[in-house]
């Protein structure tokens, strides 16, 4: 029944060490605290190494005791204790960093026990604490608990998968059998298109009722030494309505303390034969359609297709590669080393063949293919090893790119415009004529500069270039730059 306004406590006066024992029997850990939230003194149920550790906290705010994740919480106890003397605020539960061990997590709940409500001068807030580590040491042994059956889910998912994937992949006929009442549990696609003719249901059905009754008193010895050895050879029989005749095998395996029969089919003589030549039959007819296929499109594409031996000879070459060498017939080209046709300096198959060997695959060498009556074009080659050791097989693609390059001028020389123009030129022309391409291409860019810095007056370019006047019209003339008219 609540006590009505003036009616005394039925503890009746209580000094202050009753009270000490009260707050300390009535908590794990009980703070008192000044109205700013202070720590004035620690109050510990019991001598737990980690609560007497709390000793420290007198005369820290109650906020620097807790971790940052709970400082609100702290800061929410101490405004509802301040709001109203008569309730207690609600239960929060805290977080104490404890050095050297785990966090210290702790339930409570803060009571106002003087002072006005309206001054926290002289107020005495008294929070009590419940220890929670039984119960997180029981959360987390929880959520192990959960993680490791997670864990045992997903292990026995995958090995279902892989079960799955094994059995339906299988060539072998399969049927997984109940070894107490002999009924079909599973049968994979090989054993339903090997049972397709059998009347019986398959799945769910009994498996004595799968082969020809005479033959029925073999399979149930076998499978009754299956059960008290766990495997039995192989016996002979028939499926039903004049069936196959198959050779069944089967093992014993538990699970879940029963016995499960795994049955494998396996058909004899002609039978075995047909069905071999019926499952081969449309691969073999599509193998031959891809192969059909294949030499088809060598023998049409428009780029020069030439396969060769290790150390560079014709085995084989398309239409597109005998018309690039000038040649009427694959039987010219068959056994001649390619370099009859291909390259200009006669080192450039070797270096190409060398690189192939290295890295197994070539692209974008860009080189010359002469024909038979001396006609040149430029082609670009991407290569590939086939197959490696001695017998390697190298595949050679050869594309006329003549039309993509840049007609010369009508001067004679072809002005190369980048460094990458520039190193394109190896192995096209010697390094001497690399080089003075080069000399001429600075020559050429400078005199072009120093005109138009000096709007095109040839005695001050001449000046800017360190030439004689005379000397700058030899170079003007043999570039062909401007006229020779007034130097003005």
């Amino acid at each position: 029944m609540p006590r009505t306004q003036g009616e005394p406590y039925a503890l009746g006066a209580l000094d202050a060490k009753s009270v000490s024992r009260l707050v300390g029997a009535s908590s794990d850990i009980a703070l008192v605290l000044d109205g700013e939230g202070t720590i004035l003194d620690v109050v510990i149920h019991g001598d737990d190494t980690a609560a007497v550790g709390a000793r420290a906290w007198r005369g820290l705010p109650w906020v620097q005791t807790v971790a940052p994740d709970s400082r609100q919480k702290v800061e929410a106890l101490l405004r509802d204790a301040h709001a109203a003397v008569e309730a207690t605020s609600r239960w929060r539960q805290v977080n104490h960093p404890m050095q050297g061990s785990d966090d210290l997590p702790l339930m409570y709940s803060a009571v106002r026990i003087s002072g006005d409500a309206g001054s926290r001068a002289k107020s005495r807030i008294v929070a009590f604490g419940r220890d929670l580590r039984a119960m997180v040491a029981l959360q987390r042994r929880l959520v192990e608990t959960q993680q490791s059956m997670e864990r045992d889910y997903w292990r026995f998912r995958e090995a279902e998968t892989r079960y799955r994937h094994l059995l339906e992949t299988s060539s072998e006929a399969v049927l997984v059998v109940d070894g107490s009442t002999q009924k079909v549990l599973e049968a994979n696609p090989a054993a339903r298109a090997l049972c397709g003719s059998v009347r019986a249901k398959l799945v769910g059905g009994s498996l004595s009722a799968l082969f020809d009754p005479a033959h029925g008193e073999r399979l149930q010895d076998m499978l009754a030494a299956a059960r008290s050895v766990g495997k039995k050879d192989a016996i002979q029989t028939r499926l039903a309505d004049e069936g196959a005749e198959l050779s069944v095998s089967a093992s014993v395996f538990r699970q879940d303390d029963a016995a499960f029969v795994l049955v494998r089919l396996t058909p004899l003589h002609s039978d075995a034969a047909t069905a071999g030549q019926s499952r081969k039959g449309p691969a073999t007819a599509r193998e031959g359609t891809w192969e059909q296929t294949l030499v088809a499109f060598v023998q049409n594409v428009p780029d020069g297709l030439v396969f060769c031996d290790a150390s560079g000879k014709v085995l084989s070459a398309n239409r597109a590669f005998l018309s690039l060498a000038g040649l009427s017939g694959e039987d010219q080209a068959r056994g001649q080393p390619l370099d009859r046709w291909l390259g200009r300096t006669g080192v450039e198959l070797g270096v190409l063949i060398s690189n192939l060997r290295q890295r197994g695959s070539v692209g974008r060498f860009v080189t010359a293919m002469r024909g038979e009556y001396g006609t040149a074009v430029e082609v670009e080659i991407s290569a590939t090893q086939l197959m490696p050791a001695e017998t390697a097989v190298l595949a050679f693609a050869i594309r006329d790119i003549e039309r993509r390059l840049k007609p010369e001028p009508e001067g004679g020389k072809a002005m190369t415009r980048s460094v990458s123009e520039l190193t394109e030129l190896v192995g096209r022309m010697p390094l001497k004529d690399i080089v003075s391409e080069t000399t001429d291409l600075i020559e050429q860019l400078c005199i072009e500069t120093a005109l138009g810095m000096s709007h095109d007056n040839r005695a001050s370019a001449a000046l800017l270039l360190g030439l004689s006047r005379q000397s700058l019209y030899v170079k003007l003339r043999r570039y062909g730059l401007g006229s020779l008219g007034s130097d003005e």
